[in-house]
């Protein structure tokens, strides 16, 4: 197959989404495909890549990068466009932050509840909130695109916030390379990271890889290791990623949790981050399904993560790790952890963790989406086959310049299977 794979930035550095296209790409070419990609940038890191690149310049704002990305993508002779969130001409469109809707909906959480109505008032008044509900309309448009969903709670959140009919939608899960994370590289790493931190091996080492610290809960564990450390707890915090952290460091200060909480920055490779640590904290206000957390649960780390992340359709509370119901109670986060000060418990949850990242590989994720594209393309012959029979012309969305076939009817969200 010719794929287009459409991503605002393909730079592995800037996040999971990005992390997750660049991974995907390779492996697409790893089983004969050819691989397209049409981004604004691309970052230094995927210069050696085996895919097309197609730059777009010129855009001022997200409409004008879709514009930008449909004019390239009608020059070029694909089989299948997989669009990741960033613009619209596409047989099949993978948000995976999901919902902008539903995202503006949950960062009100973290405002006092008072200002919650205020702010939605506000922010409906701002030209970003108009420009975003221009590109949904088009995003999430009835035309025979299939709409990848990474849980069943995004997928919920698609019919709800933008219409979208179930039959449009595939649930899809997020996977992870489980060689590449594993507890086999605790041997090599972990003692190396523990030192440099500054941390004993009887100190109970907690991790959170992060861009976004507000929207990740990073004030609520901050606040967490100020009351730890106040009782005398023998506990360290390691928080990777971000980029301005000055306010979050003065933040820990504050709260008289300073030296027992190290911020990384961004870091070229998280393994040995994953090798020295004993627990992973998300206590997210939004994730459709957190990638970071499939990587811990790959190192064999238990997790405590918020029922705000689509990731938890996986877990059992209590075997892998445990759920929080609210990402800003300070007091539940505490209990929380509590039990993490066990070191048999660890052990045994950290294998239960291990085993469920077992069940959902990378690989597994590569073969269900492309599924999905075989799906597409069964659809499209069997529609020119209607209409060469029918004497009728195919249905051509010509502003995508694609030919695509609605799909048929059906009455739930399906959940694609791993091609065998």
């Amino acid at each position: 197959m010719r794929v287009g794979l459409v991503v605002e930035q393909f730079d592995p550095r800037r996040g999971g989404l990005e992390q997750w296209t660049a991974q995907f790409a390779q492996q697409l070419f790893g089983r004969g495909h050819e691989v397209h990609v049409v981004a604004g940038r691309f970052g230094p890191q995927t210069a050696g890549m085996p895919i097309i690149a197609h730059r777009l310049e010129g855009f001022r704002s997200r409409i004008g990068f879709g514009k930008a990305a449909q004019q390239k993508l009608q020059s070029l002779r694909l089989d299948v466009v997989h669009d990741t969130g960033a613009g619209w001409c596409c047989d099949v469109f993978q948000p995976h932050w999901g919902s902008w809707s539903a995202l503006g909906e949950q960062k009100l959480l973290m405002l006092p509840a008072w200002m919650r109505p205020l702010k939605r008032v506000v922010s409906k008044a701002l030209p970003r909130y108009r420009q975003f509900q221009r590109l949904m309309a088009r995003q999430y448009a009835d035309d025979g695109r299939v709409v990848l969903a990474l849980s069943r709670r995004v997928a919920s959140d698609f019919q709800r916030f933008h219409g979208v009919s179930p039959e449009q939608i595939r649930l899809v899960y997020n996977g992870v390379d489980t060689v590449r994370f594993s507890p086999e590289h605790r041997a090599t790493h972990r003692e190396a990271v523990r030192r440099r931190l500054g941390v004993d091996r009887e100190t109970l080492l907690l991790l959170i890889v992060a861009h976004n610290f507000r929207l990740k809960g990073v004030p609520t564990l901050l606040r967490a290791m100020g009351r730890m450390v106040g009782q005398g707890k023998r506990v360290h915090l390691a928080v990777v990623g971000g980029k301005r952290v000055n306010r979050f460091v003065r933040s820990a200060g504050r709260l008289a949790a300073g030296h027992a909480v190290t911020f990384t920055g961004a870091v070229d490779n998280v393994v040995p981050y994953y090798a020295a640590a004993d627990v992973y904290v998300h206590p997210t206000f939004y994730d459709t399904f957190s990638l970071v957390v499939l990587e811990a649960l790959a190192s064999g780390l238990p997790v405590v993560t918020s029922r705000f992340n689509g990731a938890v359709e996986l877990f059992t509370d209590g075997a892998e790790g445990h759920l929080l119901s609210d990402p800003a109670d300070v007091d539940e986060l505490l209990a929380r952890l509590e039990p993490m000060f066990d070191p048999a418990l660890r052990a045994k949850m950290g294998q239960s963790a291990r085993r469920l990242a077992e069940k959902h590989t990378f690989g597994q994720n590569v073969e269900q989406v492309l599924s999905v594209y075989r799906e597409v393309l069964s659809r499209r012959s069997a529609r020119a086959r209607r209409s060469a029979s029918s004497g009728k012309a195919p249905f051509v969305c010509r502003r995508r310049g694609t030919e695509i076939a609605r799909p048929p009817s059906q009455s739930v969200v399906r959940e694609t299977e791993t091609s065998s």
